[in-house]
């Protein structure tokens, strides 16, 4: 397999799956201090992919901290196989979270305008967190393409 930058036990790779996870919890973090998140199946289902995302992030950050310090290859085809589905299956779920969160944002604040006649809804924070789930899926979109490319060259 030919080294691609982004892959699994390199400094590259290290680096994306940090930022998924930095990203993806910080899309938590933002959604869980807004008040009343939890009246809204959208920012759940966010909040449960994001959760997912961080999890997943973490193991393969670990495993390529791993891979770096003891000076393994993990560009076995079993190995990398795994690891693309484990991103297609997470790029997806993140993507559909962010979409239909951003979904209930725009009928919040353009459509019904909720955020100007109810103040107290925390609009912003809404806001913020998507693009934090956002962000994290363009992260999770360059790992597929990154372990797609490493399969499809084995």
């Amino acid at each position: 397999m030919k080294l691609v930058v982004g892959s699994p036990g390199t400094v590259g790779g290290l680096l994306l799956r940090t930022g998924q996870c930095l990203f993806s919890s910080a899309a938590i973090a933002v959604m869980v201090s807004a008040s009343g998140f939890s009246n809204y199946t959208a920012f759940c289902y966010l909040i449960a992919s994001m959760g997912l995302q961080a999890l997943w992030s973490l193991g393969l950050g670990c495993l390529d901290c791993y891979a770096l310090r003891m000076k393994r290859d993990l560009h076995n085809p079993v190995l990398v196989s795994l690891f693309v589905v484990g991103d297609w299956v997470t790029a997806t779920l993140s993507l559909a979270a962010a979409c239909s969160s951003v979904g209930v944002t725009v009928l919040f604040v353009n459509d019904l305008e909720f955020c100007r006649l109810y103040p107290q809804l925390p609009c912003h924070k809404y806001e913020i967190s998507i693009i934090f789930a956002f962000i994290t899926w363009l992260l999770i979109a360059m790992s597929s393409l990154v372990m797609f490319c490493l399969l499809a060259s084995v």
